[in-house]
């Protein structure tokens, strides 16, 4: 069976001679750098990179800001936490001092009410001891009237 065509050492080498002539007439026929149309090409590439830069730095500019605007923020409430931490702590204070004046008035009640139930129970006391004596008194009396 004949070898395929272009598998002989000779084809191969005349191809490959052939794509060594075509890259080196591709690499003529490209436009020289002072040819207009290189010329607006690069312009425009230049166009599209300084328009990159100035976009890159839009975006950095609106990050920093951003940056700026949350640390306003996260300040602005760490001072609102803080104040209302110490307006609690002052509320929290205020009710201890009512609840203490309140034990305070409590106990002065019961005290005074103590003070209270002790005087009674000691009248009762005195007018029992009273009248027993005025018992005896009148026990005495009614003997000394029969001697």
């Amino acid at each position: 069976m004949p070898p395929l065509p272009g598998h002989n050492f000779q084809d191969r080498q005349a191809a490959a001679a052939k794509a060594r002539q075509a890259l080196v007439e591709k690499f003529r026929s490209r436009p020289s750098p002072d040819d207009p149309a290189v010329q607006q090409r690069e312009a425009e590439r230049k166009a599209v990179i300084e328009a990159r830069k100035i976009r890159e730095a839009q975006r950095a500019e609106a990050r920093r800001l951003e940056e700026i605007e949350t640390q306003k923020r996260l300040a602005a409430e760490a001072v609102a936490a803080k104040e209302a931490k110490l307006r609690e702590e002052a509320e929290r204070a205020a009710a201890q001092i009512r609840e203490a004046a309140e034990r305070e008035r409590l106990a002065a009640e019961e005290a005074e009410l103590k003070a209270m139930i002790e005087a009674e129970k000691k009248a009762e006391r005195d007018a029992r001891y009273a009248a027993r004596k005025a018992r005896k008194v009148e026990r005495k009396g009614a003997i000394d009237r029969y001697r």
